[in-house]
């Protein structure tokens, strides 16, 4: 790997929800893994049944910047109520038409991706529909409700690194890749987020991940690191 593509991705709202909320639907900080590979997959036209299989981590590095401050917020909606068998928007017994259910949302959700491929025509193919602002599919911020815009930052180059030293990295941090980290001004928070699923979409992997949730012009964290990947711009990441 010596190149990837960089875009920004954006919406009023998002909501990533965490596999193990019901009744009160809860959302992920940051958009994990299978939630950005729907996305491209959406702005490349692959079929919803079949973009798992082109997004394994042995054909595709992705990696998570956070641009605006995570923001949460609450909001009840109603949705037609399925507990009867014909879903029928009418008072039937003591069920009425619809159910209200509080969802959790990020609020004014802004993200940088950094994305890779090993198939040449998928690489290619992504990179000339984010240079000119195209889409097969429209993409969304987890749900098809919050459509997101998208605008590309450019193809850079990419080294891997390694140190013994502090780096400040970008991008969101697999908590098993950090041996330390140094403290500064901002908040920091970790969830457990799925990283690849399979074709039925079940889990497949999960793995916990840091950052810090200010994301001011990617603050990022300052940590101890093995290996890492270094931009031409001199930003840092480090692939989910």
């Amino acid at each position: 790997m010596d190149k990837i593509l960089v875009f920004d991705v954006w919406g009023e709202y998002a909501h990533f929800r965490k596999y193990y909320t019901t009744t009160s639907p809860l959302t992920f900080s940051i958009p994990p893994r299978t939630a950005i590979s729907g996305l491209i997959g959406a702005i490349l036209g692959l079929p919803k049944d079949e973009y798992l299989k082109y997004f394994s981590k042995q054909q595709a590095q992705i990696a998570v910047k956070i641009l605006n401050p995570i923001k949460k917020v609450r909001i009840a909606e109603n949705l037609i109520n399925t507990k009867d068998d014909y879903f029928i928007p009418i008072k039937k017994g003591s069920h009425g038409p619809r159910t209200q259910i509080r969802f959790e949302f990020v609020k004014d959700a802004k993200y940088r991706i950094y994305f890779h491929h090993t198939d040449p025509n998928i690489f290619n193919k992504a990179k000339s529909l984010l240079l000119y602002h195209k889409c097969v599919y429209t993409p969304c911020l987890g749900i098809t409700e919050h459509i997101a815009n998208f605008e590309f930052i450019g193809e850079t180059v990419i080294k891997e690194k390694s140190s013994s030293d502090f780096v400040k990295m970008d991008s969101a941090i697999p908590t098993d890749l950090i041996k330390e980290i140094k403290l500064e001004d901002g908040e920091y928070f970790s969830e457990t987020i799925p990283t690849e699923m399979e074709l039925d979409r079940t889990l497949k992997e999960y793995r916990k991940v840091m950052f810090e949730r200010n994301g001011i012009n990617g603050k990022g964290i300052t940590a101890k690191v093995d290996r890492y990947w270094e931009l031409d711009n001199n930003e840092s990441i480090i692939f989910l």
